[in-house]
C-alpha cells in the first residue's frame, strides 16, 4: 500500500507510524499492495472549513474521509483491485480533546481516528445501530492488534 502522510497541523506527528497503521489495516482488509491513500493532519480552522463545506456542519470535527475509487474490503485469497482508496483528514487538536476525555494518549486517539477514517473509505458506516456495532468492533480490533504488534 502506498500511503502519503502530510502534516499541515501545528502538532508533531510520527508520519511513519500512521503509514504503518494504514498498511496494517490494508493487510487486514485484503487490499491490493498498490492501493494508494493519503492521510492528512490539519489544524482546527482548516478542519472547520472542510466540515462546513462538505457536511454543512459547524465547527471542526475529529476526522473526515474522502473516498475516491469506492474500493471495498477483500477477503482471504481475494484482494481488492488496485486503485485510489482516498483521503483521511485528521484534526490533532480535536483528537487531543477527545483523548483527555477518554483517558488515553493523543497518539492512540489519532490512530483510532485514522483506522475509523480508512474504514469509512472502505464503505463502512455507523449511521444505523447495527452498522455502528460492526464498524466499531472492527476498528477496536484493528487498533488493539496494531498496538500489540508495535
Amino acid at each position: 500500500m502506498s500511503t502519503e502522510v502530510i502534516n499541515e497541523s501545528s502538532y508533531e506527528v510520527d508520519e511513519e507510524e500512521f503509514a504503518a497503521v494504514a498498511r496494517f489495516v490494508a493487510d487486514a482488509m485484503y487490499l491490493h499492495p498498490q492501493v494508494e491513500m493519503t492521510i492528512m493532519f490539519v489544524d482546527e480552522d482548516e478542519m472547520e472549513q472542510l466540515h462546513v463545506r462538505w457536511l454543512d456542519l459547524p465547527g471542526p470535527t475529529d476526522v473526515m474521509s474522502f473516498p475516491m475509487d469506492e474500493l471495498r474490503p477483500g477477503r482471504d485469497g481475494h484482494l481488492v483491485p488496485s486503485g485510489m482508496l482516498g483521503d483521511v483528514v485528521i484534526c490533532p487538536a480535536v483528537a487531543a480533546q477527545q483523548a483527555r476525555v477518554a483517558g488515553h494518549s493523543t497518539v492512540e486517539e489519532m490512530l483510532l481516528l485514522c483506522i475509523h477514517g480508512i474504514l469509512h473509505l472502505l464503505g463502512f458506516d455507523h449511521a444505523e445501530p447495527e452498522d455502528e456495532k460492526e464498524m466499531f468492533a472492527i476498528q477496536r480490533s484493528l487498533l488493539l492488534n496494531f498496538l500489540a504488534q508495535r
